[in-house]
């Protein structure tokens, strides 16, 4: 049996997934990316939203799940956890694919609401939601991470009484992930579901696993900090993976020291960067990591590859070069 591995708190990194040009999963490049970023202390998310999961066979998610357990083994991160995006348009299919990561090697499986019949789903507060949730939690074999994304998800936005009675229903729900940049969610979920009356109440059923509300933009780590939340699962940690770790070890610094005064100082420097590459989306991240690393910049079909001389315009952007040679400055000390 597997050890179990924690879901620790700190950087996520939502890792893309690199096609050929015959849009074949390219294997080699995705191994030296997870390796790449998990070295530099993030923890790895594998075929998510970033990761085109919706573009995916079941058979290639498997594939990358188990390239990034060897990589990691073979790097001696035998203990850092991988959550594998396992969501499905149907609960039968979701629990067959959390059963599928699980085999291949996932620690955790982040669900998204299946957004193609939203609007029914949203019908009488939510119920259908609620039961979606709680079903797949209930029969998956990998502790489940609720995702809500509102943008890939048929503009589904759930709500935090929504997420709170799926933590209620079912025991092997044990953590969120909130793309909607909402501070007071994280708010409104951590007074509840980390309040002492309510883990006595609902204890995980796995005793060592705290719920952990993850934030989805790394802007607003600082402030989400603040509110309560454990982490970030954000696109930027593909490029600069060390700087945004550093962030979060000085986020968790007291408030009034120097430590916490240069976490509001980078905190500032990432915002910045971070809304250039909300701009650019996921195409135009892998058409940066195609100039920074030479991996492939090609989406899978219907989605078109960002152009090659945006990609030479976007490296030079000066918010950018700015976190880039940060970068480069923790890799020489580490």
């Amino acid at each position: 049996m597997t050890a179990f591995r924690p879901m620790p708190k700190g950087i996520y990194t939502p890792l893309p997934t690199f096609f050929t040009p015959a849009e074949d999963l390219d294997l080699a490049a995705f191994a030296s990316h997870v390796k790449y970023t998990a070295l530099a202390g993030t923890i790895p998310v594998v075929a998510g939203s970033a990761g085109e999961a919706a573009h995916l066979s079941p058979s290639e998610r498997t594939a990358l799940i188990q390239t990034a357990r060897r990589t990691l083994d073979g790097c001696g991160l035998n203990h850092v956890p991988i959550v594998a995006g396992v969501g499905a348009l149907s609960t039968r299919e979701t629990i067959q694919l959390a059963t599928q990561a699980r085999d291949a090697g996932a620690d955790y499986g982040m669900v998204i609401p299946p957004g193609y019949y939203a609007g029914a789903l949203q019908a009488h507060g939510g119920e259908a939601l609620r039961r979606f949730f709680v079903d797949v939690a209930e029969a998956s074999p990998l502790p489940i991470v609720v995702y809500n994304f509102p943008g890939v998800s048929g503009g589904i936005d759930l709500d935090s009484d929504l997420i709170v009675d799926v933590v209620r229903g079912s025991a092997n729900v044990v953590g969120v992930k909130l793309t909607c940049a909402s501070v007071g969610k994280i708010t409104r979920i951590n007074a509840v579901v980390n309040s002492a009356e309510f883990r006595e109440k609902y204890p995980r059923r796995n005793p060592e696993s705290d719920f952990k509300i993850i934030d989805g933009y790394i802007d607003i780590l600082l402030p989400s900090i603040a509110s309560g939340a454990a982490g970030a699962i954000s696109g930027l940690p593909n490029l600069v993976p060390r700087t945004c770790a550093k962030l979060w070890e000085l986020s968790n610094s007291a408030t009034g020291t120097p430590e916490y005064k240069e976490a509001q100082q980078l905190q500032n420097r990432i915002a910045l960067a971070d809304g250039f590459m909300q701009k650019i989306g996921f195409s135009g991240m892998k058409m940066l990591l195609h100039k920074k690393f030479g991996y492939s910049p090609l989406p899978r079909r219907p989605l078109l590859p960002s152009r090659q001389d945006l990609g030479d315009e976007w490296i030079k952007n000066p918010l950018l070069v700015d976190l880039l040679e940060e970068e480069e400055k923790l890799a020489s000390m580490s």
